[in-house]
């Protein structure tokens, strides 16, 4: 049997590849700041399109509209074609579990100690479900929410209360699918 020589310089090669992050590690992304509408573009972005067909596929529920006409009022990240709303219903339980699961997962603390990993890496920017909101820019923490559009809840519709639909927005980088999330999931041109 013959027996392998390895040179100082060799062993320390081995070393460094046994030793680095696999590819997948990419480093994670901050958590994200309000970047709000700034142009109307409704085409639906790439990574948009697939985190919201993903999560369907995963969670359940409906696939709902991403983009938003520019003569609509208001301002809103649906406009920009990186905003989508997934059909869950507040008042089904099977659709708040839906819900929670979801949050759980996209919250979820990874194994190296970084909080909401999967959320920054997927570019979220905040989520609106359920009259609460859960922005990144003050670490995914619940806050009520009221739309701008209401007055008080008891005045406000279903839709802008966010009960018949969870609302996902994401940065410009997660609409294009330019995050660490989907590195090797989207093609990227």
């Amino acid at each position: 049997m013959s027996r392998i020589r390895t040179t100082p310089a060799l062993a320390l090669l081995i070393l460094l590849a046994l030793v680095s992050a696999p590819a997948s590690a990419t480093p994670l992304e901050d958590y994200a700041s309000y970047q709000p509408q700034t142009k109307c573009s409704p085409r639906a972005k790439p990574g948009t399109t697939y985190l919201g067909k993903r999560l369907v596929k995963r969670f359940g529920g409906g696939f709902g509209p991403i983009s938003r006409s520019c003569d609509s009022g208001g301002t809103s990240e649906h406009k920009e074609g990186r905003a989508f709303d997934w059909f869950l219903d507040a008042s089904k339980k099977s659709d708040r579990k839906r819900a929670h699961a979801f949050m759980d997962w996209v919250f979820e603390t990874d194994r190296r100690g970084n909080t909401d990993a999967r959320a920054r890496r997927m570019g979220i920017m905040y989520v609106i479900w359920n009259d609460h909101m859960y922005p990144a820019w003050s670490g995914f923490e619940k806050e009520s929410y009221l739309s701008s559009g209401c007055k008080s809840r008891k005045k406000c519709s279903t839709t802008l209360r966010h009960r018949d639909h969870l609302h996902v927005s994401l940065t410009r980088k997660g609409g294009k699918g330019r995050t660490s999330w989907y590195d090797g999931r989207l093609p990227q041109g």
